[in-house]
């Protein structure tokens, strides 16, 4: 089976979690283009979405699905997003498009959080898998060289700015034994707007295309509202 089957396998799994009358927020990504698709069929039974990229706005209203702005809804009932990466403990690597910001502010503020993907993004750790930072423009050689003290090896993303005017440094060749702790880190240093490591806010639930059909999995520790 292909990658992009499954992928959209697990686009249309998400929709039996999406319930009537709510709003949906809405990630960034190949994966979460299938689920656009997908949700298209029933935008009549929503009140509509919030998008976390301007890529995912335009494509939602090219659906027809209204776009609300994240600063007048009240509720966000779930959010469905994809990963560049995921492991055993529903954490995940995402920045991949640039719109990791946006998606981590969209993962919080919503009540639910369910991650679609495909078993090709499975690793047991996240060694040497690359992590996207995205920086405000002035500090952007301050934080390379302070991600160097952390054993990273930083790469400016060429010719690429963020929907908030920032640049991305891809991290490469990190040893990542504690996610939560680097995630934290990285947070730390000024001038870093957020990082791509979704470990503080894992999803809690994955819906994983295989061969085998969807797979399933549910955090027991944070997965109580499903």
């Amino acid at each position: 089976m292909t990658q992009d089957k499954k992928k959209q396998m697990a686009a249309v799994a998400a929709l039996q979690y999406i319930e009537e009358n709510t709003i949906v927020g809405v990630g960034t990504g190949s994966t979460v283009n299938y689920f656009i698709e997908s949700l298209s069929t029933i935008k009549h039974k929503i009140q509509g979405a919030i998008a976390s990229s301007n890529a995912t706005e335009a494509r939602l209203k090219a659906c027809g699905i209204p776009v609300f702005d994240l600063n007048v809804v009240q509720e966000v009932t779930i959010y469905i997003d994809g990963a560049d990466a995921y492991n055993p403990h529903f954490q995940l690597v995402k920045g991949g498009g640039g719109a990791l910001t946006r998606e981590k502010i969209l993962a919080a503020a919503s009540q639910k959080f369910i991650c679609i993907t495909d078993d090709s993004k499975q690793m047991d750790t996240f060694d040497n898998c690359p992590i996207p930072v995205e920086v405000i423009p002035m500090a952007r050689s301050f934080v390379a060289r302070e991600i160097v003290k952390l054993e990273g090896t930083p790469i400016y993303r060429q010719n690429f700015l963020t929907d908030n005017g920032n640049i991305i440094l891809d991290i490469h060749h990190w040893v990542i034994s504690e996610p939560i702790k680097l995630e934290r880190t990285l947070n730390n240093i000024p001038g870093v707007v957020c990082n791509g490591l979704f470990a503080d806010f894992p999803a809690q639930c994955l819906l994983i295309g295989t061969d085998n059909g969807v797979q399933t999995l549910k955090s027991k520790s944070q997965f109580t509202k499903f």
